[in-house]
């Protein structure tokens, strides 16, 4: 008897290509396609940021400087979630990634299991930040895949969503590649949907553009600092000189965590 012919395979396409983990020469990467650097960790220092944009990205303590609740838009290899779990010890997080076997690395990148005051949720970000409003201090939104930044992580509405996501004072955090031929046309999104409270620093990142907006709040100065970069747009002037802010920022946040909490008088 000939042999039965097999079912057609009818499971439906992978959507996206197994997310590739690299060791060598002490440090860990993710990547999405080979040699596209997602996200970066130094063995000897899981903690510490390693790329540049990651850096530029905690910039946002220069107007948020002791967020209650930070809520991220990407896990990656999870780079800014440690940072921030460790550095902003008071602070809530909450990180949304869409892809299950992202997340199914964090082991790996020495991700922090949940607890009370951390958590990673599997949901699409555009869902998610559309149906919360004025719960977080700060947004980061670092949400790339092979293909770079989803359409839907610059459109008019998520951008809307984001400031309503954000309390009064708040901050949204956006990564975009400067190259990205829709750029133009979500930074004019950003600003509409901010009124124009936007700022950046030039050369602080390469390629990636780190872009701030800032929802007003009554009696705020993190609107009026924003607005004084808002003038100059380029922060310190020379990329140098902004790569170099960068780095004193995450330098003094590491320390800060170190120093111990003010004591607080009895009452």
């Amino acid at each position: 008897m000939p042999p039965l012919p097999q079912p057609a395979d009818s499971s439906p396409p992978t959507a996206e290509p197994p997310p590739l983990v690299r060791t060598r020469a002490g440090q860990r990467t993710l990547e999405f396609t080979p040699g596209d650097v997602q996200s970066a960790m130094l063995l000897a220092r899981p903690n510490a940021l390693v790329l540049a944009y990651a850096r530029a990205m905690m910039c946002f303590a220069l107007f948020v400087p002791r967020p209650r609740h930070i809520v991220m838009v990407g896990l990656g290899g999870g780079s800014l979630a440690k940072f921030c779990y460790r550095h902003f010890p008071t602070a809530r997080l909450t990180v949304i990634e869409l892809r299950a076997d992202v997340i199914a690395l964090r082991d790996q990148f020495h991700v922090p299991p949940d607890d009370e005051r951390f958590t990673v949720i599997q949901a699409d970000a555009v869902d998610y930040v559309g149906s919360l409003s004025a719960s977080a201090d700060v947004l980061l939104v670092d949400g790339f895949n092979a293909d770079g930044l989803p359409p839907a992580l610059g459109s008019e509405q998520f951008y809307v969503n984001c400031r309503r996501l954000l309390r009064e004072g708040g901050v949204l955090v956006a990564n975009i590649f400067s190259y990205d031929p829709n750029y133009e046309a979500m930074l004019a999104r950003l600003r509409l949907a901010f009124g124009h409270r936007i700022c950046w620093f030039d050369g602080i990142a390469g390629n990636n553009r780190i872009l701030f907006a800032a929802r007003p709040g009554p009696h705020d100065t993190r609107a009026q600092r924003m607005q004084r970069l808002v003038a100059r747009r380029n922060g310190l002037g020379m990329g140098l000189f902004n790569r170099l802010l960068a780095r004193l920022v995450v330098l003094w946040l590491e320390r800060r965590a170190a120093w111990p909490s003010p004591r607080r008088g009895r009452h």
